[in-house]
């Protein structure tokens, strides 16, 4: 026996909005007892826009009357059309594709969309997920590979000068409890080390040797203790100093803050300083916290460091001991950095973003973050910032009001 696809009707209501809109237009279908398939509304500036698909009465004339004639009672413009099947998304291929820029232009979206298209895909859903001080565009798409999908975007992302994250629209996307950060020039910006070398004069040799290493072309724990014995003689009375000028990433605060409301996890795993580091954990309120240690001798760094450094691999591993102590599997874990020494915690994650990050990190992580802001991760999630501000009022801390 041949199954046919249902008749249904798709009603498209557009007005200026105002309460009541919803509740007309249901209780005219309610008089003919069809059935609700799928729903979408979105106000635009107070501008109404309803689209509502539903099974289609055998007198489906009767019914389109009914509802011109109570969208005309309520001044709004509507359309109603007789079709067949359903609105379901294709099952293969599901992704979110969250677009980011400051600002995102037409031209951008234009390009991004005609590449979903050419690739095969469809964009089922589009949400913002903020406006302000980025804009963020959450499109929800079906019917191609989520990795195929990815390496086709990246090279429209690149040309147009905006960030876009392409994940599988899976569970996975909403389980995630653990964030594993870098620390340098990624939780605070600037370079801990350098700020200590500043004291002893060597700054700019030691800014040299990072932004090398940070390009993956020195070997991490070589490059790190030649930087450290340069800053030997250094009174440890100059960590508190460093500390104190450390600046954090703007959305630092917010974004652990709004995590943990959600039940998130914090680590952070450093090739820099536990001295400093530990301190950082504690002001956060992080749950771990790995780094390297400062040999401190008579009131002096010697320009040495107590035990195994903590360098690529060493990232890895922290990562895969904290997911354990979590409870968690590594398909569980965010890892969020900038550099080469990065790449094996990035690449272990379930998700790695390369955050402001050199260019080796961002052709290797899954996705890449380039404005200035930490919270942006956030969107990534799934949570808006419209979201994020009603949790932080509950609380009563005030966010400041966008421009106008």
């Amino acid at each position: 026996m041949t199954l046919h696809a249902p008749e249904t009707l798709l009603i498209t209501l557009t007005g200026k909005d105002r309460p009541g809109v919803t509740s007309a237009l249901f209780s005219t279908l309610a008089l003919s007892g069809v059935e609700v398939l799928d729903i979408e509304q979105i106000v635009l500036r107070r501008r109404l826009v309803l689209g509502l698909l539903v099974t289609a009465p055998r007198d489906w004339k009767k019914l389109r009357d009914a509802i011109e004639n109570a969208a005309a009672a309520l001044e709004m413009h509507v359309e109603v059309s007789r079709g067949t099947g359903d609105n379901r998304a294709r099952k293969e291929g599901r992704s979110h594709v969250t677009i980011i820029g400051t600002p995102l232009k037409a031209t951008a979206m234009a390009a991004i969309a005609g590449r979903i298209a050419d690739s095969g895909a469809n964009i089922d859903r589009i949400e913002r997920m903020a406006r302000y001080p980025v804009t963020a565009i959450d499109l929800h798409v079906s019917g191609v590979d989520t990795d195929r999908l990815r390496s086709q975007l990246a090279a429209e992302a690149a040309r147009h000068d905006v960030d876009v994250a392409v994940q599988s629209a899976n569970l996975l996307r909403r389980g995630m409890r653990l964030i594993v950060m870098d620390v340098d020039s990624t939780l605070i910006q600037g370079e801990v080390i350098e700020m200590i070398a500043a004291h002893a004069g060597h700054e700019q040799a030691v800014a040299r040797i990072t932004e090398s290493a940070m390009r993956g072309e020195l070997d991490f724990e070589e490059s790190l203790r030649a930087r450290v014995a340069l800053l030997a003689g250094v009174p440890a009375s100059a960590l508190d100093e460093v500390y104190d000028a450390i600046v954090l990433a703007p959305g630092a605060r917010t974004m652990v803050r709004t995590l943990k409301r959600l039940g998130y996890r914090f680590a952070i795993v450093s090739g820099g300083f536990s001295q400093i580091t530990d301190r950082l954990a504690e002001d956060l309120g992080i749950h771990f916290a790995r780094a390297n240690e400062l040999e401190i001798v008579d009131g002096r760094l010697t320009g040495r460091i107590v035990g195994d450094v903590v360098d690529r691999a060493g990232k890895a591993r922290a990562l895969r001991e904290f997911a354990a102590l979590s409870g968690m599997t590594e398909k569980s874990v965010i890892a969020i950095g900038d550099g080469a020494n990065d790449l094996d915690m990035l690449n272990a994650a379930g998700l790695g973003v390369a955050y402001n990050a050199k260019a080796i990190v961002q052709r290797a992580a899954d996705t890449a973050v380039n404005v200035p802001y930490l919270d942006t991760i956030m969107y990534l999630l799934g949570i808006s910032r419209e979201e994020v501000e009603a949790a932080d009022a509950e609380a009563g801390i005030i966010t400041p009001a966008p421009p106008v």
